[in-house]
């Protein structure tokens, strides 16, 4: 047996082939060298067989079409599995494809192997997930482009969820890691006792991830760029009409993703912080309150994180920043947003007139609506300044 090895040639092959003949006609005894031999021999050749030789999956539809002679079914018979008579005639001559839920009930009602009726890879991950695919809000995912590619209807949509959702979450990297059940041990979710969609957040992220991707960013992002320093001249591009546009360009200059990509239904966010594949910071903003003070807040506030809890992590800070909290982390972000924006030892609760605003926006060098909506959360006075310092935000959502 010492001359055995694995085949790699035709030559080797039809070699080995010619020896288990030998073998074979021999008539070897259990037990003894040459019987050893030709099991290792059938096992060698197997395996190059299998290597050069693999044999093609049977094609979904004749597998279901053997089904129905071996059943005697007619093309109606399929309608409780396909979902209706259209569908069964389009499936069966090829001009649409079996979909994630098809073929579960084909599987289940007519016993057709599962591994024979899929057809793509992104059905093998999904059918390999516990997860309710119709929970996610697909008509709102569908209305804002989530699904590249789909044309279809929202039923259509409906049918084909698994398959069009995995390509979501496929398409960025982590993206099942962000699933509601390991929400708890991959993401800080700062919240309030409103009813969150924990699907539809997750969805939400997948498309921050997908968004930050396309993003070309001029340079690097090096660990430790964020801090006070930093953060105090972004501030200080506010006191332009441009403010957020320059405040996107100079977080991409410092290798920074920012996104703005609207909240979904019943998520009630207003930013978040993670990193990209690449390990840079992406922060992402929904602008649900389209005030400029909002704006700067929130963009601060997450920068914070990416400053003082982010740097090296792949943990997600997401924020509901109307939501009270205790969490140190959540508490320390504030802090150096407020600090950031505006300097500690002003009594800003004692300013009431849109002058006085206007001279410290001066002194500051700072967007006065930022002074103004300080002002108004602290004194609880939203209607101070009447429409003055009601300013929004003119950046555009992503596309």
């Amino acid at each position: 047996m010492d001359h055995l090895k694995i085949i790699k040639t035709p030559e080797e092959h039809e070699a080995a082939l010619a020896r288990l003949m030998e073998l074979m006609d021999a008539d070897a005894q259990e037990g003894s060298r040459e019987a050893d031999e030709l099991e290792v021999l059938a096992m060698l050749i197997d395996q190059y067989e299998q290597r050069e030789f693999p044999i093609d999956r049977p094609d979904p539809v004749e597998a279901i079409r053997f089904r129905m002679d071996q059943q005697g079914l007619k093309n109606k018979d399929l309608i409780p599995y396909i979902g209706s008579a259209s569908k069964v005639s389009e499936v069966l001559n090829g001009s649409r494809r079996l979909s994630l839920n098809m073929i579960r009930r084909l599987n289940a009602g007519l016993g057709i192997p599962a591994d024979i009726l899929i057809q793509e890879r992104v059905q093998e991950t999904a059918r390999e997930k516990d997860i309710d695919w119709q929970a996610f809000p697909l008509s709102e995912m569908k209305k804002r482009g989530y699904f590249e590619g789909f044309e279809g209807s929202l039923r259509e949509l409906k049918e084909y969820a698994a398959e069009w959702v995995t390509r979501l979450l496929t398409g960025v990297r982590g993206g099942f890691d962000l699933e509601p059940a390991m929400l708890r041990t991959t993401s800080h979710l700062r919240t309030n006792d409103k009813v969150s969609d924990h699907y539809a957040l997750w969805a939400w992220q997948a498309r921050v991830l997908q968004r930050a991707a396309e993003q070309q960013l001029p340079t690097t992002y090096q660990s430790g760029t964020v801090n006070l320093e930093w953060m105090r001249n972004l501030a200080r591009l506010s006191w332009s009409e441009k403010g957020p546009e320059l405040a996107r360009e100079y977080l991409e200059k410092s290798g920074i993703h920012l996104v703005i990509e609207p909240h979904l239904p019943k998520t009630y966010l207003d930013g978040a912080a993670c990193v990209d594949a690449n390990g840079s910071p992406v922060i992402a903003l929904t602008l649900r309150y389209k005030w400029l003070d909002n704006f700067w807040f929130t963009l601060m506030h997450e920068l914070a994180h990416v400053a003082l809890h982010l740097d090296g992590s792949e943990a997600w800070f997401i924020d509901n920043l109307e939501a009270e909290t205790e969490d140190d982390q959540e508490q320390q972000a504030d802090a150096l947003a407020q600090n950031a924006l505006l300097p500690e030892g002003i009594h800003y609760h004692a300013i009431s007139e849109a002058v006085a605003v206007r001279r410290l926006a001066n002194e500051l060098n700072i967007a006065p609506t930022i002074i103004a909506g300080r002002i108004r959360h602290d004194t609880g006075n939203h209607k101070m300044f009447g429409s003055a310092f009601r300013e929004k935000v003119s950046l555009e959502v992503d596309c």
